[in-house]
């Protein structure tokens, strides 16, 4: 079996399990900003990890388990969302770091007080691209992630 000359050096199960925990990482973070925590987010990323809308985004950048769990926790409390991720590739690059990226699409409303929400368009189409690193305790975490949108509109707002 022909491997890229960046995967020679690791054992193919260690690559299969690194690839699979990077995977869960990306999943993790959108289910804790659409039905869990939004501000435990942070806890998916190293000490001194970074989130950033580059260019032509807004040049918001964030670095740090504080400013990210600062910036995520300040969803407003009205918004739904659910993001859906597709196309997710990640590639191990060693035994304590990996890259990926992966599509997501975003529907999303504020001043929800529940019930169900008649069907909208997305308002957000991109992709993030990841880098990864192993822990000291052997787990994964995002050690940055950039999102890049190249279709993007405001958030509705739902009537009263």
């Amino acid at each position: 079996m022909i491997r890229p000359w960046y995967h020679w050096s690791m054992d193919p199960l260690e690559q299969l399990l690194a690839e699979r925990a990077c995977e869960r990482l990306i999943l993790d973070f959108v289910r804790r900003l659409d039905i869990g925590d939004p501000g435990s987010v942070a806890e998916l990323f190293t000490e001194d990890g970074s989130w950033e809308w580059p260019s032509p985004g807004d040049g918001r950048r964030y670095d740090g388990r504080e400013a990210l769990r600062e910036y995520f926790g300040s969803r407003p409390g009205d918004r739904l969302s659910r993001r859906v991720m597709s196309n997710v590739l990640v590639t191990a690059v060693s035994s304590d770091t990996a890259t990926a990226t992966s599509y997501f699409t975003t529907y999303r409303v504020d001043g929800y007080h529940g019930g169900i929400v008649p069907p909208g368009a997305p308002v957000q189409v991109g992709h993030y691209a990841d880098t990864f690193r192993r822990s000291a305790d052997g787990s994964w975490l995002l050690a940055s992630r950039a999102l890049h949108l190249p279709f993007g509109g405001p958030t509705p707002q739902l009537s009263a």
